[in-house]
């Protein structure tokens, strides 16, 4: 959808967001009064020659696929909850304040002072967009300042619920969605700090290279109080990921799984078995050991372990990072990720 007309404006699809989480919430209720086993497991559900299958042997033979849908329906019940736990809670802060000062929540929110938008916003904008446009900077510039004002308004909006959460005490009971995956691997930081971020990754993936330098820059911020761990994930999409993979370990085995790790992100197109081997020279690895090691295949089984516990985990693209067990996919922005470990820094009393 591009930006010009046909963009909504923030008024309508936050409107849009609350009908659509109160239909959720009344969808979600409605499941929860259902039987949520659409057929019992030892019931028969067709029978050939007089042979009897059964809702148990379907479930064993597409195990993977009913773990898969329970585990994306848990996670969407969990996002849901924590979504307008998180809306009831700052409408509850916004009525209270409105009441105080003797107006409603729409006149408090009136009053907020949103940052101006200038000439130079809209045509730094429309610059960065221009792909998206359809017609010169002239034709749209109205609906690009009616966007960038209420964007402004929404910051503005969200700045005062931050500082109204600072001045009142917010106690949230809701637990958050954990999976449990081991911490295995090459890692970065002390075994007992207070959050463990277990990355599954792919060498040859463009968005995992991007998340590498995020998460050098979150770590780098938070010291000792984050432990990261890098486990493998290649793609079946992506020919020389799992010879990459193994790369990496193999440099682990001389005590430079790090900066293998580097290189390798550093040029995604440069990935062949040959080429492993000028990197790992270029590292001063020892040559006849990591040769051996990358030609043998020792570390494939690894690779293959990694892959297997994330698909369990729920991995299902890379990158995905597990915070303290809280599965966030893709590349993810250094907000974000430091918006989770600093939640999980408050409940571990670190912060």
């Amino acid at each position: 959808m591009r930006v010009q007309i046909k963009c909504l404006t923030l008024q309508v699809f936050c409107g849009s967001v609350l009908v659509l989480a109160t239909l959720a919430v009344a969808v979600y209720h409605f499941i929860q009064a259902a039987d949520p086993v659409p057929a019992p497991v030892g019931s028969v559900l067709a029978v050939v020659d007089g042979k009897a299958i059964t809702a148990a042997e379907v479930r064993r033979i597409a195990a993977n696929a009913f773990t898969q849908i329970e585990r994306d329906y848990h996670r969407r019940t969990q996002d849901l909850l924590e979504r307008t736990l998180e809306q009831t809670i700052d409408a509850l802060l916004l009525d209270q304040e409105a009441a105080a000062r003797r107006v409603n929540r729409d006149q408090l929110l009136a009053m907020l002072k949103a940052a101006p938008v200038s000439d130079a916003d809209v045509t730094a904008f429309y610059e960065q967009n221009k792909a998206r446009f359809e017609g010169p900077q002239g034709a749209v510039a109205g609906q690009i300042r009616q966007f960038l004002e209420q964007r402004a308004q929404a910051d503005a909006r969200q700045k005062y619920v931050r500082e109204l959460r600072a001045t009142h005490k917010v106690e949230i009971k809701l637990q958050p969605d954990r999976v449990a995956v081991a911490a295995t691997g090459p890692a970065k930081g002390p075994v007992g700090a207070p959050v463990t971020i277990v990355e599954f990754s792919d060498f040859e993936c463009p968005y995992c290279a991007q998340l590498a330098l995020v998460l050098n820059r979150v770590k780098q911020s938070y010291g000792d109080r984050v432990r990261l761990v890098f486990r493998q994930y290649p793609l079946g999409s992506h020919p020389n990921a799992a010879k990459a993979a193994e790369a990496a370990l193999c440099a682990a085995e001389q005590g430079k799984f790090w900066e293998m790790h580097d290189v390798l992100f550093a040029d995604q197109h440069a990935l062949s078995v040959d080429q492993l081997k000028v990197k790992a020279k270029a590292l001063a690895l020892n040559a006849t050991s990591f040769n051996a090691c990358l030609d043998s295949g020792a570390r494939s089984a690894q690779v293959r372990t990694d892959a297997s516990d994330g698909a369990r985990a729920g991995v299902t693209g890379t990158p995905t990072l597990f915070i303290n067990g809280r599965l966030l996919s893709g590349a993810a922005p250094a907000e974000r990720i430091s918006a989770l470990i600093d939640d999980e820094l408050r409940r571990a009393g670190a912060h």
